[in-house]
């Protein structure tokens, strides 16, 4: 059976390719639903310019579906509310870029 926090490690295995880090670590993932066989994930981008959110939609998506192939439907919906601000970051990943807490 899959759950939040199941699919929350899958999508720790896709990785920012402009930053090096993966997306929860990053802050980029707002919300994950699981309903029986459904998975509702909300991402957003740094910035709503960023040139690879579907790309990055897509590696989740693909993360996600390895880790529970029993999913029949695996839904990425990108929002932008609200704005993502640095402050999202885990510990780690501000320690990967070099900022001190």
């Amino acid at each position: 059976m899959t759950t939040e926090q199941g699919v929350r490690e899958a999508l720790r295995t896709v990785t920012d390719p402009e930053i090096g880090i993966n997306i929860v670590d990053l802050g980029l993932v707002y919300g994950i639903a699981v309903s029986g066989n459904d998975i509702r994930i909300e991402l957003t981008m740094t910035t709503q310019a960023c040139p690879l959110h579907e790309y990055i939609a897509e590696q989740a998506r693909a993360a996600v579906r390895q880790a529970a192939p029993e999913a029949v439907l695996v839904d990425i919906k990108m929002v932008w509310d609200p704005p993502w601000h640095p402050g999202m970051m885990s510990a780690s990943a501000k320690q990967q870029m070099g900022w001190a807490e």
